[in-house]
């Protein structure tokens, strides 16, 4: 199967809300899946989406198979030049284990390195994102807000793109500026 990275294109815009909510649903629920295309939209409409950080992976027949988005992000008002969310990440149910989302964060960080990102935060499954090289964001003093309810605080990881930038890079995570993460 041909397998194409790209940045969004307009033509892609409403797909790939489609794949992310599917795919969320299909994992978790409905709720879930809304919730989560509504963080999409929640975040190409303010001022920390970067459409060339948010990627598509199309298939032979340009169909979006995979889905992956870095946006700016701030800890307690800092770092927003420096610092990226992924979040979200999809790839279609009966394609996922392919390395689709491996394929899209690694183009991604390489991509972020370019325009001077320096870290990325995520949150999910540790042993999803172990292995692109994030580790445990509080280790690094960059701990989850009151309003965050992780499982574990594992499940609150970073990843440098610079060596040594989190020595510089510290604070309280906090979603509420997101109105569909409250």
């Amino acid at each position: 199967m041909k397998r194409i990275i790209k940045s969004m294109e307009n033509k892609y815009l409403i797909p790939a809300l489609n794949l992310v909510e599917e795919v969320f649903t299909e994992y978790d629920s409905e709720k879930e899946g809304k919730m989560v295309r509504g963080l999409v939209e929640e975040i190409r409409s303010k001022k920390y989406y970067l459409p060339e950080l948010e990627l598509i992976m199309t298939d032979e027949n340009d169909n979006i198979i995979g889905y992956a988005m870095f946006s700016r992000f701030h800890i307690e008002g800092k770092y927003e030049n420096e610092l990226l969310l992924l979040s979200p990440v999809a790839v279609k149910t009966e394609l996922q284990r392919q390395h689709i989302s491996r394929d899209l964060i690694e183009y991604g960080f390489e991509v972020a390195r370019k325009k001077g990102f320096k870290a990325v935060l995520v949150e999910g499954d540790p042993k999803n994102y172990h292995s692109r090289g994030f580790v445990t964001s509080k280790d690094y003093g960059i701990i989850a807000g009151a309003g965050i309810n992780l499982p574990h605080v594992d499940c609150l990881m970073i990843k440098e793109l610079v060596d040594n930038a989190l020595d510089s890079i510290s604070g309280i995570v906090d979603y509420s500026f997101y109105t569909s993460l409250t």
